[in-house]
């Protein structure tokens, strides 16, 4: 890994916990954020040159209280504020550890900040943006790359996100295992928009999955008994595992029964495996633990022959007792189709039409299903189709090529 890497991924597993401090001594979100801001883009230019400080923490602590304190003295109510916050503030709860101190950081404020940013009051997206902005230290140019949109769009929507959470305590909510699934939600998605993005050039967006893992750790950390994060957790690495083999040297997409296992990250397979018998082992699954476990069979197979689709049958028809989503019932319908066949399968279908219509990858299901039956002008209509749904480049390419063979 580079210098500047290590920089980058030093500054971010520190954000968090510098927001945090901020936040918890002054109150204010949005201003403390901008500042926790200024200070990663001060370390990301001087670090590289001088030198990562012996105190990291302490430098971006104290780097953003002085932007913040700038920032503060330049409202009309400066001062009042200040007066209120030192009367409420614990004399040492924001002191910075001198340089080669070895203080910990307060454990929970990554946790509190995931909360915070995934509050009820917020919209999806706006809780993606906010957390990939203040818990990720991810930059709003950087957000609005990721997810294709102006930059100025994008800050838009994290200002707004701020403007709503503003005047919310700081701390874990009192209800907060009613909240854990909305964070863990939105890492999911943070996830799957990295894994497999949904529009552009490229198939993958990997800054966006690798900073979705990196939250899922910390989360597990702090989390460790809760099964359902050690699910999510254990989804994304057996998930992630593929990630090498999942394109061709241009970038095509590579489907899963013809990737080259040889290329699977196995000691991500070894960690998603064990994290999720673990949490298997402790009480009734959930959904994230079932589709780690269905993961899971599929990593451990050593070939797209050996898969256990009776196994992975079986675990489906779990999870949609669960949760009966259409996404989670057309994957299911594939798992029907490789146990009791293709028509079988395509039976599956039929109810998805309404919920999945608009989008692309029941058309590509379906055309998958209908070239596996022998129906081969069928599938190259549905294929067809797919492509013209799909704002992904190496999608749209992948279904054409797949309807271009069925005219042969």
């Amino acid at each position: 890994m580079s210098a500047t890497a290590d920089t980058e991924d030093l500054l971010r597993r520190h954000a968090p916990q510098v927001l945090g401090a901020l936040v918890r001594r002054y109150g204010h979100f949005d201003t403390a954020e901008e500042a926790v801001q200024e200070a990663l883009f001060a370390a990301a230019e001087q670090w590289p040159r001088t030198g990562v400080p012996d105190n990291p923490r302490g430098w971006l602590i104290k780097v953003g209280a002085r932007r913040l304190t700038d920032a503060l003295r330049a409202e009309e109510a400066r001062r009042a504020r200040e007066d209120k916050v030192a009367a409420l503030t614990p004399r040492d709860a924001f002191t910075a550890p001198p340089p080669g101190a070895d203080r910990a950081p307060r454990e929970d404020d990554t946790l509190t900040l995931l909360f915070l940013c995934c509050h009820p009051n917020l919209t999806q997206p706006a809780q993606i943006a906010l957390t990939l902005r203040a818990v990720g230290g991810l930059t709003t140019a950087e957000i609005a790359r990721a997810h294709l949109v102006p930059e100025a769009t994008m800050a838009q929507r994290i200002s707004r996100a701020k403007q709503k959470v503003r005047g919310v305590g700081f701390g874990r909510p009192d209800a907060w295992e009613e909240r854990l699934p909305a964070v863990l939600q939105t890492l999911y998605l943070i996830f799957n928009e990295g894994y497999t993005a949904t529009s552009g050039a490229s198939l993958m967006r990997r800054d966006l999955a690798r900073e979705a893992i990196r939250l899922a750790r910390e989360v597990h950390r702090l989390l460790p008994d809760t099964g359902e994060v050690a699910g999510l957790l254990a989804l994304m690495l057996l998930t992630d595992a593929r990630r090498d083999a999942r394109t061709g040297p241009h970038g095509d997409l590579v489907p899963l029964d013809e990737q080259d296992r040889d290329r699977w990250d196995k000691a991500a397979i070894e960690e998603g495996v064990a994290l999720v018998t673990r949490a298997l082992a402790k009480g009734p699954a959930g959904p994230y633990q079932l589709r780690a476990a269905i993961a899971a069979v599929h990593d451990e197979a050593p070939s797209a022959a050996a898969t256990d689709w009776p196994e992975i049958l079986g675990l489906y028809d779990v999870l949609v007792r669960l949760v009966p989503g259409p996404v989670e019932r057309l994957n299911r319908a594939v798992a029907v189709a490789m146990v009791r066949g293709p028509r079988a399968g395509l039976a599956e279908l039929a109810g998805l039409e309404d919920e999945l219509g608009a989008g692309h990858r029941l058309d590509a299901v379906r055309g998958h299903l209908l070239e596996r039956a022998g129906a081969r002008d069928e599938a190259r209509a549905a294929y067809e189709s797919a492509a013209a749904k799909t704002l992904s480049l190496p999608e749209q390419r992948y279904l054409h090529a797949r309807a271009a063979r069925l005219r042969q």
